[in-house]
């Protein structure tokens, strides 16, 4: 483009000089005066529009330069956002693989270990077999010599007492392995369930952990993103929770454990969506502003639970503690509604009994406040709760009540007991976590039937809304021996047939009764 801009100056400065010539040549009869100042005053314009034509083609190269090099700028700051992208997406793949390599190289090592286990349990009958042969021919022999008996007589009173002898010798095995097992279970289920939350997160955690915003337009993500991502490190510094912007159309998710933190995080994000300005210095004020918000809804919420029972004198730490309950959930059931639920129960339980209603209501609707703190405070939901609701001057029978509902403290009064059942109630009912009235009554009517259908068997009893069984056995038939393999067999087709959640306790009663009359 200079080049023809140049041409075109060549082309007018010959022009004009052509023009010049002509003219010269035109008014040649004038007189030499003349014509020389009319020379002079066309070769002056000629020089002038030279000079304009020349300057403004070297302004209009600069112009072309500077727009060249600004898109030029644009199109690599494009590549680089879409290169760091790639590179983030490459990083998340290369992590969740290594992940999974662990996982399965952990299940190996797990599966290997049983299989050595197994060897060895397979070495020991076999070693046992042999002795319990040898045991018999030894037997044999001497009865024949001592009895006289004949051979098959022996051989079925021999076979009936290695069969006793084995079946005993099994039971207290099988007891002894168990209370080993007990021993080491504690210790292998924490590491268990430490493994399974960190590898895992299903449908529930899911739910419960992510929460989703919507947007008006796609081109709200990259706003909220901001220039190399300072917008989105910004909220998430602030709120200390993760945002996620994929493909989606039109979604954000924001994904964290703390539910309190979510929530600030959700309303934060609605707020810049509906304001329009997003940068750092106005992010951190709406997380202030939605921060205030929630603990306005946290307090609402406490003093609403406390008006519900008609609960008074509570300590505001306690009411604002009680109020974070509602963002909390277990099973998928509201802990703060559970714990309404649970003081109820507790009222009306304590009102047939004659005891006191106003501190059964109490003590049942702040059995859960340990589960409201923070993974920092140590120790279970029960002994923080307890620990929290005596340093905010709560009395020591309410305290004794919240510690003592999961069994880790020894109840000291009525009122503990009301509570714990209190609780059992609220969690265990049909309904109350998203468990059909069907299904629940099914699952009890399968506990009785499985248990029915072994011999020796009178009665069986599904209770604690079927997370225990109880099971009648006649003490003709069964032997305590009997009864510590029946318990392993029906547990056994428990866990074969039946799809629960948690686990169900199985015990075995029998009992041996003498009656006489006195004349």
């Amino acid at each position: 483009m200079m080049l023809n801009t140049m041409i075109g100056l060549i082309a007018g400065v010959l022009v004009g000089a052509v023009a010049a010539f002509f003219i010269y040549r035109a008014v040649a009869h004038r007189s030499a005066q003349s014509i020389e100042s009319e020379a002079r005053d066309l070769l002056v314009k000629a020089k002038k529009e030279a000079e304009t034509l020349a300057r403004g083609a070297e302004l209009d190269a600069k112009d072309i330069k500077i727009r060249a090099h600004a898109e030029l700028e644009e199109e690599l700051k494009v590549q680089r956002l879409e290169l760091k992208r790639l590179e983030e997406k490459h990083a998340s793949r290369e992590e969740l693989l290594d992940r999974k390599r662990d996982l399965i190289t952990s299940k190996e090592n797990e599966i290997q270990k049983r299989e050595q286990d197994q060897n060895k349990r397979e070495e020991r009958i076999q070693k046992r077999d042999k002795e319990v042969s040898q045991s018999a021919e030894k037997i044999q022999s001497k009865l024949e010599e001592v009895a006289q008996l004949s051979r098959d007589e022996a051989k079925r009173r021999i076979i009936e007492q290695v069969t006793d002898e084995a079946k005993r010798e099994s039971a207290l095995e099988l007891k002894r392995i168990e209370d080993q097992a007990r021993e080491e279970a504690e210790a292998r289920a924490k590491r268990i369930i430490g493994v399974a939350v960190q590898r895992y997160a299903g449908e529930h955690v899911q739910e419960r952990a992510v929460s989703v915003v919507s947007l008006p337009s796609d081109e709200m993500k990259g706003r909220i993103i901001g220039r190399e991502g300072r917008n989105i490190r910004a909220l998430e510094a602030a709120t200390g929770m993760e945002l996620i912007i994929d493909d989606t159309p039109e979604t954000v998710v924001i994904s964290g454990f703390d539910p309190i933190r979510r929530e600030v995080a959700r309303l934060t994000l609605e707020k810049l969506i509906q304001d329009g300005r997003i940068h750092p210095t106005r992010i951190e004020e709406l997380v202030a502003k939605s921060q205030a918000e929630v603990d306005k809804t946290i307090k609402e919420a406490g003093e609403q639970a406390i008006l519900e029972l008609g609960i008074a004198r509570v300590h505001p730490e306690i009411v604002k503690m009680l109020g974070r309950l509602k963002y909390r959930y277990s099973y998928a059931q509201n802990v703060l509604r559970h714990s309404v639920e649970a003081g109820f129960i507790a009222g009306l339980m304590a009102a047939e009994l004659g005891e006191n209603v106003k501190k059964a209501r109490r003590a049942g609707l702040f059995h859960d406040l340990g589960k409201a703190m923070s993974h920092e405070v140590e120790g279970s939901h029960a002994i923080v709760g307890a620990q929290f609701a005596r340093k905010h001057g709560e009395e020591p029978i309410v305290v004794n009540a919240i510690a003592s509902h999961h069994e880790e403290e020894q109840p000291q009064t009525v009122l503990a007991h009301l509570v714990a059942a209190a609780d059992a109630l609220s969690g265990a009912r049909p309904g109350a976590r998203r468990e059909m009235l069907e299904s629940y009554v099914k699952r009890l009517e399968d506990l009785e039937r499985i248990c029915g259908s072994f011999q020796g068997v009178d009665k069986s009893y599904a209770i604690q809304a079927g997370r225990e069984v109880r099971v009648m056995v006649e003490s003709e038939r069964i032997s305590d021996a009997d009864a510590v393999l029946l318990v392993k067999d029906i547990t056994k087709r428990i866990e074969e047939e039946l799809t629960y959640p948690g686990q169900i306790k199985v015990t075995v009663i029998r009992e041996t009764r003498a009656t006489g009359y006195a004349k």
